[in-house]
């Protein structure tokens, strides 16, 4: 079972990139972020001719988030994340697929900070890893995918200083993530990839995909009941490179 997570950055305007990738990794799950599309805007139809049924929850101009399946249904289980009830921004989705419950995630970016937006940003990774725990309580084998919107280490960011000052990898950012991780979920790729520098996202701007200067944005974590299935875990780079396209890659897992 190959379950991957992907920023689509606009999933109208990359359908084809989309479409492309689906047809050669043929992925049995994904996780896409940045819809950047209200609900009756999503191309179900197109993906459903790749084979793909999906749910989702869109959004105006950005945000948005869905799940993908490949020849089954997703299982729809909760379109929002709880402890909020006046946040309506299309940020999680949960299904079950295939005996998995899988989450798809894009979480908050922060900037500017200090200010409310990086309170938000806080506020909302601490409501995930209150919702997590209960996932984790459960008992069911989990995936929570996604744009958490944080460099966990500085293994994840390119050598520099420009991004000092930046949401992504301020402590409390970096806080946050350890704190959701903790020792009950598994984070996939620096699991398999302990100390290799991978990127999932490098920004259009000052030639950083042409440098190679990318950030580790795009997670898989994992319940510790799947430590033992996972077979392998990586980043699909090339597809950044391709006309048009999104400024993250696709991250994966193999599971047996």
């Amino acid at each position: 079972m190959k379950i991957a997570t992907f920023n689509i950055n606009n999933v109208n305007k990359r359908l084809a990139n989309l479409l492309d990738w689906l047809k050669v990794t043929r992925p049995d799950v994904v996780c896409l972020q940045e819809l950047k599309a209200e609900d009756h805007e999503f191309p179900e139809d197109m993906l459903s001719a790749a084979g793909y049924a999906a749910i989702w929850k869109g959004q105006k101009s950005w945000n948005g988030v869905a799940i993908l399946a490949r020849g089954l249904a997703p299982v729809l289980t909760r379109t929002s994340l709880p402890g909020d009830p006046s946040d309506t921004q299309g940020r999680y989705i949960e299904a079950a697929v295939n005996g998995v419950l899988v989450a798809s995630i894009y979480a908050p970016n922060g900037n500017p900070q200090p200010g409310p937006k990086f309170d938000y940003k806080l506020a909302w990774l601490d409501r995930l890893r209150r919702h997590a725990t209960g996932l984790r309580k459960s008992g069911a084998p989990v995936v929570l995918a996604g744009d958490f919107n944080v460099a966990p280490t500085d293994l994840d960011i390119y050598p520099t200083t420009s991004w000092n000052d930046d949401a992504l990898i301020q402590p409390e950012s970096r806080a946050a993530f350890s704190k959701l991780v903790g020792r009950s979920w598994i984070d996939a790729i620096r699991h398999l990839h302990p100390g290799e520098r991978i990127y999932t996202f490098w920004h259009y701007k000052r030639s950083r995909w042409q440098r190679d200067a990318g950030l580790r944005l795009d997670h898989l974590l994992l319940s510790r009941n799947l430590q033992h299935k996972i077979v392998d875990a990586g980043v699909d780079k090339d597809v950044r490179g391709c006309e048009g396209a999104s400024d993250h890659a696709p991250a994966w897992i193999r599971l047996r």
